[in-house]
């Protein structure tokens, strides 16, 4: 089983009344029911903003294989200190981070990749995501292009490193494209930013969607042989 905390700022479910129409269970019960569809592979909790502890305690973090994160409009009050933990869990210890549509200005996925996030952006208009890299395990089972019929248009120049991998590539009605699909290696930890999902859009009921978010939480997670770093303070002996 790959224990799987998905995270979410939960303000636009309590605000706003459309939004809420399309997420009664919030965004992160959305998302958690897209990893309940398989039930023998992951198990999920989540975690909001106004939790205790930001809903991210060491108890949580220490027994997270796989942390997705979807923030829009409350990152700056996401706690640096939970922010250290996040990058020590992924670089040192292996745990896998998705980052989830504006979450690529969270202060998570900025510690991690060492970019601001910044980007173009628009209004929401139709998306064709195209799958560049069909051999990688995110992209297994999803077919050369779908179709979003209306998603909030992120644009190039997208100012993150170069991915390890760029496994989407979007292309929007006006003109724009968009790397959408990009992984990283961080340390031990494996990191995964995947475009769709504005909380006034029904991206996240798109099976293609469902799929990728499901493949990513496997790919992300840490190999179980895997030993992890020593801390910084151990002194490694070399192999005689």
């Amino acid at each position: 089983m790959i224990n799987v905390t998905v995270w979410n700022e939960n303000y636009h479910e309590t605000h706003n009344e459309h939004v809420r129409s399309i997420f009664p269970r919030g965004i992160h019960g959305c998302i958690a029911e897209i990893l309940a569809e398989e039930p023998d592979t992951f198990n999920v909790r989540t975690a909001t903003l106004g939790d205790p502890d930001q809903g991210l305690s060491d108890e949580v973090l220490n027994n997270t294989d796989v942390l997705i994160w979807w923030g829009h409009l409350l990152h700056e009050h996401v706690s640096n200190e939970i922010v250290r933990k996040i990058r020590h869990r992924v670089y040192r210890e292996g745990m896998g981070f998705v980052a989830l549509h504006s979450a690529h200005m969270s202060k998570p996925f900025r510690s991690i990749v060492g970019t601001d996030g910044s980007l173009l952006w628009g209004d929401n208009q139709l998306e064709i995501v195209w799958n560049v890299l069909p051999a990688h395990p995110i992209a297994e089972g999803i077919p050369q292009y779908f179709m979003l019929e209306s998603e909030e248009m992120y644009g190039e120049p997208f100012n993150i490193p170069q991915p390890d991998e760029l496994v989407f590539i979007s292309w929007f009605k006006h003109g724009n494209v968009f790397r959408s699909g990009c992984c990283y290696y961080r340390g031990v930890g494996k990191v995964f930013y995947f475009q769709p999902g504005h909380e006034t859009e029904r991206s996240y009921y798109d099976p293609n969607v469902r799929r990728i978010i499901r493949n990513a939480a496997r790919w992300a997670a840490p190999h179980k042989f895997m030993p992890g770093l020593p801390a910084e303070t151990d002194y490694v002996r070399p192999i005689v």
